[in-house]
């Protein structure tokens, strides 16, 4: 089961010019989405742990983000 609210994605990706979302396409939006997020958070909490910090900051992300 999804994390992510399949009815966020989908205004989501209105918000972004989508005219309508079919439900196989959302699901997909959501499975990529959680695997992009999870990347993220790995990445990120890697540059935490190198900085001597269990916790992620904006920064870690932003960093991540970079190297993705």
């Amino acid at each position: 089961m999804a994390d992510l609210p399949i009815a966020a994605v989908v205004r989501i990706a209105k918000k972004n010019g989508a005219e309508r979302v079919g439900s196989d396409a959302a699901n997909a939006l959501v499975e990529k989405a959680e695997a992009y997020i999870a990347e993220l958070t790995r990445e990120a909490n890697r540059l935490a742990q190198h900085a001597g910090r269990k916790t992620i900051k904006a920064e870690d992300v932003e960093l991540a983000v970079k190297s993705a």
